[in-house]
């Protein structure tokens, strides 16, 4: 890898993170010399809003400082709000399942970074887990070693010219070979924890997020079996499909089953994961390949951040648009999630659709 990257211009994207801190120290020890960045990402102007931290900025600081590299803040505040957060509202206020952190990757990370930068990289390098690898003179995007850390899931919408560009060094390792990495050269945030949740909101609850932007909505909860009127929901926006906790309702555990966007109604249905919770057949549109376009037919895919890979059958039933014909139904398939589409090894990642 050292040989063909001498002599392109790298930028690496540091976040504060343990992740990116190996993987600057990765560079670093094949004789790399990259620029070092940091985003500032947030949903508006108001500093009570901002996700960045001053303890993110001080880490990446130290390290650039410690491996002899430039620095520089990026602040990608307006253009976050203006394409995924505008995106995440448009998507929660019609009933839809969104997923900020997918957009954040192909809009800001590779996105608008890449045009404040003035595309004077050749390479993007980021911590994320996953691999790249070439085949007949094309780049493939691959699955990380550790399934529970993989996140090609979360880069399955890039751009191939984006995908072109992007470098991951720390996708071949396990998350534990990181952090041992990262004790043994007594990296300043060595056992600093991993970040959770959506990426701009940091101690933020999302509920109080969505409350901020599109406020309330009240509407009846019926039980989807019998039609009973169970009690009343906020917002159908402050519900997911498959969602059991944190619904309030007596009697339970109750699960979010359907919402009716047009009559403002949240149907659940009663009992320990019922079959209404699970489906094993479902259509998704727009499909986005990373690379080029493959015939897709016996595949594996997944729907949320999980490590687990499903077994299915792809038709193609309009340019872009596919039934997706699950071995078992999976509980939990919500309009708006994207599915995420492998080959059968799970191996390479072909790209994604939304669910319609």
């Amino acid at each position: 890898m050292t040989e063909s990257l001498a002599n392109q211009r790298i930028a690496l994207l540091l976040s504060g993170g343990v992740d990116s801190a190996v993987a600057l120290h990765e560079l670093c020890s094949q004789g790399l010399h990259p620029d070092c960045f940091y985003i500032k990402i947030g949903p508006e102007e108001d500093e009570e809003w901002d996700c960045s931290s001053e303890e993110d900025l001080e880490m990446c600081t130290a390290l650039s400082h410690r491996y002899g590299c430039r620095l520089e803040v990026v602040d990608c505040h307006r253009e976050y709000w203006d394409r995924v957060t505008r995106y995440t509202m448009e998507k929660v206020r019609a009933g839809l399942t969104p997923n900020p952190d997918v957009m954040c990757n192909r809009l800001i990370k590779f996105g608008a970074f890449d045009e404040k930068a003035g595309h004077d990289y050749d390479i993007i390098a980021t911590g994320h887990y996953a691999r790249t690898e070439m085949a007949e003179g094309k780049k493939w995007l691959v699955t990380s070693p550790d399934p529970v850390k993989d996140q090609t899931d979360f880069l399955a919408q890039i751009e191939d010219w984006q995908l072109r560009k992007a470098l991951f060094p720390i996708g071949h390792y396990m998350k534990e070979e990181v952090r041992h990495i990262a004790e043994r050269e007594h990296l300043i945030n060595a056992r600093r924890k991993d970040s959770q949740g959506i990426c701009f909101l940091g101690k933020i609850n999302y509920n109080e997020y969505i409350r901020r932007y599109l406020g309330e909505c009240p509407g009846d909860v019926l039980e989807l079996e019998s039609g009973r009127l169970i009690g009343r929901h906020r917002g159908l926006w402050f519900h997911t499909i498959g969602q059991r906790h944190g619904l309030g309702f007596g009697g339970g555990p109750w699960f979010v089953v359907r919402k009716d966007v047009e009559r403002n109604l949240l149907y659940v249905s009663k009992g320990y994961e019922p079959r209404t919770a699970y489906k094993d057949v479902f259509s998704i549109h727009a499909f986005h390949f990373l690379t080029e376009e493959v015939p897709l037919h016996e595949v594996t895919f997944k729907i949320r951040h999980t490590p687990d890979f499903h077994p299915a059958v792809m038709e193609a039933i309009a340019p872009g648009e596919y039934v997706v014909r699950s071995a078992h139904a999976i509980q939990g398939v919500a309009p708006g999630q994207f599915c995420v589409v492998y080959d059968t090894r799970h191996h390479r990642c072909y790209g994604s659709a939304e669910i319609k």
